[in-house]
């Protein structure tokens, strides 16, 4: 009997990818090369092995998700939205903590947004697992960087053709006041805005797969958050059904020592390692 196979592909994005010159188109504005904004090392690859995984062994899975970030370019996690003290601009990849932003240090350019953002500063710190990182605007609504990567999207495109499905998207980081890394929940939901919340739905669709393999970028962060969330709400034979394919997603620079760690925690909760090889023999055996 068959069974269900799952991939799921996290933020296969041309902004999070160290893309060749071949896979930058013209900016017919400028006439200049686009270019990725949050590229992560190795990428490029990673989803080309995504790729190769679904062309190869398409037939023995039962269903594929993709998650897509979908950012506005104003968001408090982009350096549109900050300032220094002085009124200066702040660089991506600064950290900015409750504590610098009540000393005057950080504030945002709307004035009237500062007692919100502290709120929220405040409950991200508490929370113990993130501080805030601004990070180069990305994956905007709209724009080529938040587009799929090419070669992923050809193969799933073979994929439906091929077995009449439809590949699962789901959009997460529409709302400005939440960074959202993880593809269930934002770090701090908001009460109001339903789609910050803990998604069930996509939830239930994950843990009914026999096996659910998760690729994609970055490791040290979406894949991570992502991975987190699912394994909090499952028992220990369901986290046995997850698989982490190790080959085919890897970590932002400096956070390198954060994605061992990641693995080496989801390895001791039950989640099993394995490459893109050996999913592929998985894959395979199941088609």
């Amino acid at each position: 009997m068959k069974r269900n196979l799952h991939l799921l592909v996290i933020d296969p994005q041309n902004d999070f990818c160290d893309l060749p010159p071949a896979y930058l188109p013209l900016d017919p504005l400028t006439g200049a090369r686009l270019q990725p904004t949050l590229p992560v090392t190795g990428s490029h690859a990673d989803l080309q092995r995504v790729a190769a995984l679904i062309d190869a062994g398409g037939a023995g899975l039962s269903a594929i998700s993709i998650t897509l970030d979908a950012h506005h370019r104003l968001d408090i996690a982009h350096p549109t939205f900050w300032q220094t003290g002085a009124g200066a601009e702040v660089a991506p990849f600064t950290q900015i903590e409750a504590a610098q932003v009540r000393g005057g240090a950080y504030r945002p350019r709307d004035p009237q947004a500062l007692p919100r953002a502290l709120a929220y500063l405040d409950a991200l710190e508490a929370a113990g697992r993130y501080r805030l990182m601004v990070w180069p605007v990305h994956c905007e609504i709209g724009s080529w960087g938040a587009a799929v990567h090419a070669d992923v999207r050809a193969a799933y495109n073979r994929w439906e053709d091929a077995t009449h499905g439809i590949v699962t998207k789901l959009g997460k980081g529409s709302n400005p006041w939440t960074e959202h890394y993880s593809a269930v929940m934002a770090e701090v939901p908001d009460a109001t805005d339903p789609q910050t919340q803990l998604n069930h739905g996509f939830l239930q669709r994950l843990a009914g797969a026999d096996v659910l393999y998760i690729t994609g970028e970055a490791a040290s962060h979406c894949v991570r958050a992502t991975t987190e969330h699912i394994v909090g709400q499952l028992d220990g034979p369901a986290r046995a059904r997850l698989v982490l394919v190790t080959d085919c997603m890897s970590p932002v620079a400096g956070f390198e020592e954060h994605t061992r760690q990641f693995f080496q925690a989801m390895a001791a909760t039950g989640v099993r390692l394995a490459t893109a090889q050996e999913v592929l023999a998985e894959l395979n055996a199941n088609g």
